[in-house]
């Protein structure tokens, strides 16, 4: 008998391991397509129709073409999707930060400070730099990389969220929602929001899991990316309160999430503020070079007042953009409530009430409501109940509709017609 026959298996065994390994994996792999296929179709097909609408929106009418490629322009209808907030984050992924609070000279009006980098949060542009420099693409290409690819993270993780209140229907319907809303536009832009959804989605998910340095781990990654993670960080510290009194996960793993939770987000700003030489230095940046300041509201009153009866007297009025914000600003309040009669966790109602509240108590450009409110998935859940009482042809033509529609006022308006 040879070498190789002896070597060769018997008719019918083959090493145990190999084999049972392979049909392991080829049975994960199974299960996950089956399970989180439908989700990545739903939202896929859904952000795409709405995506090609706005593409065909910008071409068609031609604006862009005379704007400044940093605001809002530039030679293909694609170029808008990395200007305005992408343009800095472009920045940042290649030359770094360099924090500074740098008066404009004379000025004596809202803006008296140059616009510097470190107004803008480091792990996205980090992201980018780190997928252009593993590709090979260039820094708008692998910045809606991370963002089409962090979108669909978001998905999976809304309807993870979804499904564990409401069932694998309910799941789906959240996901496609998260497609179509308001604000959804800067999905696959050059953008933060779908990291931030993503991280913020998989935080709470797994508090609601109990799995909780998991938490804290995601949460402090969620402070890298935008400094309205403090709601998050509040609200995942409330579930670990609630859990210590609970005596659920012990006392350790709790309080591990807890403190690790914060560290991304304070630890950026006391960078940034120790780079500038001084102690409230970020926030004297947003205030001076954007205008962007905490006020308790007035802005937001100022703005609820005065549009309804046709005056645009407020600040950063931009009509067409400012009504689909206060919609969206209505419609919060309203959804929270449905939200609260299914009794959710309770790192969701922290989580949404407290990112609300956030954003209605900052003057700001109001328009970008619908895009800082993005981030609200919990408000999917109760759209989403409801919804899923619908038959499916029923269902593929509400979310179409509106998939189609978001092309406009989800896409167009914020990019266009408002500033985003």
């Amino acid at each position: 008998m040879s070498t190789a026959e002896l070597s060769r298996p018997l008719s019918g065994h083959e090493p145990p391991e190999v084999p049972r390994r392979s049909r392991e994996f080829r049975r994960r792999l199974r299960w996950a397509a089956v399970r989180y296929g439908p989700v990545l179709l739903t939202y896929g097909v859904l952000k795409l129709a709405g995506f090609a609408v706005f593409m065909y929106l910008l071409d068609s009418a031609g604006d862009f073409r005379k704007k400044n490629p940093r605001f809002g322009g530039g030679e293909h209808a694609w170029d808008v999707l990395a200007s305005w907030d992408g343009w800095w984050y472009q920045q940042i992924a290649e030359h770094g930060y360099d924090p500074a609070l740098e008066p404009v000279p004379g000025a004596t009006g809202l803006i008296t400070l140059e616009g510097n980098s470190a107004a803008f949060f480091p792990l996205y542009p980090a992201l980018m730099r780190l997928v252009s420099e593993c590709t090979g693409l260039g820094l708008f290409g692998a910045g809606l990389t991370v963002s089409v690819i962090a979108s669909f993270v978001a998905a999976l993780g809304i309807y993870a969220v979804a499904r564990r209140l409401g069932g694998h229907r309910a799941g789906l319907v959240a996901s496609g929602l998260w497609a179509v809303w308001p604000g959804s536009g800067t999905e696959w832009s050059g953008y933060s929001e779908s990291l931030y959804t993503a991280l913020a989605t998989w935080a709470c998910h797994a508090v609601m899991s109990r799995r909780w340095l998991t938490a804290g781990l995601l949460t402090c990654a969620a402070g890298l990316c935008r400094p309205t993670a403090a709601a998050l960080i509040a609200a995942l510290a409330v579930a670990a309160l609630l859990s210590l009194r609970r005596r659920a996960d012990g006392v350790l793993r709790p309080l591990a999430a807890v403190a690790i939770a914060p560290l991304g987000l304070f630890g950026y700003l006391a960078w940034v503020n120790y780079r500038m030489g001084d102690i409230n230095g970020y926030s004297k940046l947003q205030d001076g070079a954007w205008a962007h300041k905490f006020d308790w509201g007035a802005h937001t009153f100022k703005v609820l007042t005065s549009l309804p009866v046709g005056h645009f007297d407020y600040l950063f009025a931009r009509a067409f953009e400012d009504v689909i914000g206060v919609c969206v600003v209505l419609a919060v309040p309203v959804l929270t409530v449905l939200l609260l009669r299914l009794r959710p966790p309770a790192v969701l109602v922290v989580y949404t009430v407290l990112s609300y509240l956030m954003v209605m108590t900052t003057q700001q450009i109001f328009g970008n409501v619908s895009r800082y409110l993005l981030p609200l998935f919990p408000l999917f859940v109760p759209l989403a109940l409801a919804m899923r009482r619908l038959r499916w042809p029923s269902l593929a033509s509400v979310l179409g509709t509106a998939a189609l529609a978001s092309g406009s006022y989800a896409g167009y308006v914020l990019f266009e017609l408002g500033v985003p």
